[in-house]
């Protein structure tokens, strides 16, 4: 498994845009209710080609302090959500 370093809003922002997109921001909304709970360490085993590389990039997106990524997610379902 790789590490993601000096991750940016740009790969996930390239998805988005691209007609294959399939909108999985929900799960932002999971997270969040885990944060700062003993569920907070969460696995994702998923088999091969099951989008893992994409969730990182989502999640990155949308944690990462530094980047100004709310329009990114105004429109998707995280941007439906409470805890957004």
């Amino acid at each position: 498994m790789g590490r993601y370093l000096n991750v940016t809003t740009k790969g996930f922002r390239e998805s988005v845009q691209s007609e294959i997109y399939v909108d999985k921001t929900g799960v932002i909304a999971l997270l969040n209710q885990m944060i700062d709970t003993e569920q907070k360490y969460v696995c994702v085993s998923r088999p091969r080609r099951f989008g893992k590389s994409m969730t990182i990039k989502m999640l990155s997106a949308y944690y990462n302090e530094e980047a100004q990524s709310g329009e990114l997610f105004d429109n998707l379902i995280i941007g439906n959500a409470p805890s957004y």
